[in-house]
């Protein structure tokens, strides 16, 4: 039976609640005290679950060591030889559950999300195929009960889009989205090639999670905001008054570009929401640039420039490298039914957590369809 990792630093926590909440003023705040209060009641059923689970490898170990008892009564060993199955059962399931307790909750799984996709090689193809995602994950949205705000957009001359921003509002999105992250590759023959020859191209996909305010201060003196009229389709009042805004964030060379309001106010709003995502984004990266290397090839690593996942068209196929998941189901996940996708990459992101908490190597699955 494996051992569970140390319980002290979570009773040491569970004990700085309690001595918090035995605080005269503790409830004067009741936001804080209701956060407080769920966080100690978790703690405390992790704790009473750990000591369980103690309880029950002992039993477990006297148990075994009954059954080997040559010289222990013979209806005794029998009972014990009984127990065991049932004893080890138990065990796993409650270490399972104390594990997944143990796992530090990403604060990020709960916001709202603003995804970017954006065409990469492949030319027109590559456009229209950013315009096929951006439907994938509005229909995603919709089954989920998510709403969808459009930020900014540069649509294609032959349909599709270069580039899409648009946000995302809603229960868990990012935790439900934050693995899309990364290059999307197709595979099919375009409707303009008389040849019937495959052509392959990429589309990138960028999620973050919504920053707030709070998470991400930016000095003004730092922006340098432009306004301009805007451009292409949309109406007069678009396209008559001065309400594309960019803004350009001097110390880190992030431009962010918003036109599809009519109103100023509303574009720099706007602009303002992607350019505190982006830096939110970027300040974490760098909090986790040392561990790089152990985590190129993990789940969640956000390394953009990684191939994640192949949607092939002749053969129906859907490849996710990252974990060697193939399904031949390429017509649904196109309306938007990526469910089995997310749930296999939640759990390899799991099993690697369990792993670094037990400390165990993780070594991520491969294979799972073409790699040319």
């Amino acid at each position: 039976m494996e051992v569970l990792p140390d319980i002290a630093p979570f009773q040491r926590r569970l004990e700085e609640l309690a001595a918090q909440m035995a605080e005269p003023a503790f409830y004067a705040n009741s936001r804080r005290a209701a956060d407080v209060t769920r966080e100690h009641q978790k703690l405390q059923k992790v704790v009473e679950d750990f000591r369980l689970h103690e309880r029950l490898v002992r039993e477990l170990i006297e148990a075994a060591a009954m059954v080997k008892d040559a010289a222990a009564d013979a209806d005794m060993r029998e009972l014990a030889s009984e127990e065991l199955p049932d004893l080890a059962r138990r065990a796993e399931v409650l270490r399972q559950a104390v594990l997944i307790a143990m796992i530090p909750p990403d604060p990020t799984d709960s916001r709202n999300t603003v995804m970017e996709i954006r065409a990469g090689s492949g030319g027109d193809e590559a456009s229209l195929f950013a315009g096929e995602l951006f439907r994938l994950y509005s229909r995603y949205a919709d089954e989920h009960g998510w709403k969808i705000q459009p930020m900014s957009s540069s649509p294609s001359e032959r349909g599709g889009f270069k580039e899409v921003i648009f946000l995302i509002t809603g229960t868990d999105v990012y935790k439900q989205l934050k693995f899309e992250s990364g290059v999307h590759r197709v595979k099919r023959v375009p409707v303009t090639e008389a040849n019937g020859r495959i052509h392959t191209s990429t589309v990138t996909v960028a999620v973050l999670p919504e920053a707030e305010e709070v998470d991400v201060v930016i000095d003004p003196q730092e922006l340098e905001i432009t306004v301009a009229r805007a451009s292409g389709p949309g109406g007069q009042g678009v396209n008559t008054t001065d309400s594309a805004v960019q803004i350009l964030h001097k110390p880190t060379g992030l431009i962010v570009t918003c036109a599809d309001e009519r109103s100023q106010i509303k574009n720099k709003a706007k602009a303002m929401t992607v350019l505190r995502s982006r830096l939110l984004q970027r300040r974490e990266d760098e909090e986790h640039a040392k561990y790089a290397a152990v985590r190129r090839n993990q789940i969640g690593s956000g390394d953009r420039s990684e191939r994640i996942r192949t949607y092939h068209f002749l053969q129906n196929r859907v490849t996710e490298h990252r974990i060697g998941l193939t399904l031949y189901c390429l017509p649904q996940v196109m309306e938007g039914e990526i469910d089995d996708i997310i749930a296999a990459l939640q759990k390899a992101d799991y099993e690697q957590k369990l792993a670094a908490l037990t400390g165990q190597t993780y070594v991520a699955p491969r294979g799972g369809g073409d790699d040319d």
